[in-house]
């Protein structure tokens, strides 16, 4: 296992023991610790392993299969364009190409600044207002490309 700092270790001690009395405290110990960090790098799964007495393997199986958990760190913001049916039919993939094109990364990829991070999301039940970002929870509608420079000098302007 890998050198976490003592304070990390004491800390995700904590969210275990916070939960070690739910039936089911895998997802919430996860849930919190990647709500404090950001990500969840394969040293915390195998902490989490050892004070939960879980496989290091079932952890990385719920890490990697939720969209929501990160194996690497975010940037500041977070972009999730949405990729599901309405919004792609109006074109979100003009938009996402749009973002990739002027952040210099593909989706799944943070800046080299740690400023931007792409996602590519499948549905954020946004489908009335086709196509659709998020960029930390905020939810920009009507999406299109002649917007997107704007919206990352807007984030940009406020770091």
């Amino acid at each position: 296992m890998a050198k976490l700092q003592a304070h990390a270790v004491k800390q995700i001690t904590e969210i275990v023991n916070r939960y070690k009395d739910e039936e089911t405290p895998l997802m919430m110990v996860l849930e919190a610790i990647q709500s404090e960090y950001g990500y969840i790098p394969l040293e915390v799964q195998e902490l989490v392993s050892s004070l939960m007495n879980i496989p290091v393997a079932e952890i990385y199986g719920v890490v990697t299969f939720y969209s929501f958990f990160s194996l690497t760190p975010k940037g500041k913001y977070v972009i999730g364009v949405c990729l599901g049916t309405a919004c792609y039919v109006k074109g979100s993939q003009l938009v996402m190409d749009k973002f990739s094109e002027l952040l210099g990364i593909k989706p799944g990829e943070t800046t080299a600044d740690g400023l931007f991070t792409l996602d590519a999301l499948r549905c954020i039940g946004a489908c009335g207002i086709a196509p659709a970002i998020s960029i930390n929870g905020k939810v920009y509608p009507k999406m299109s490309v002649d917007k997107v420079a704007g919206i990352i000098e807007e984030y940009r302007a406020a770091k």
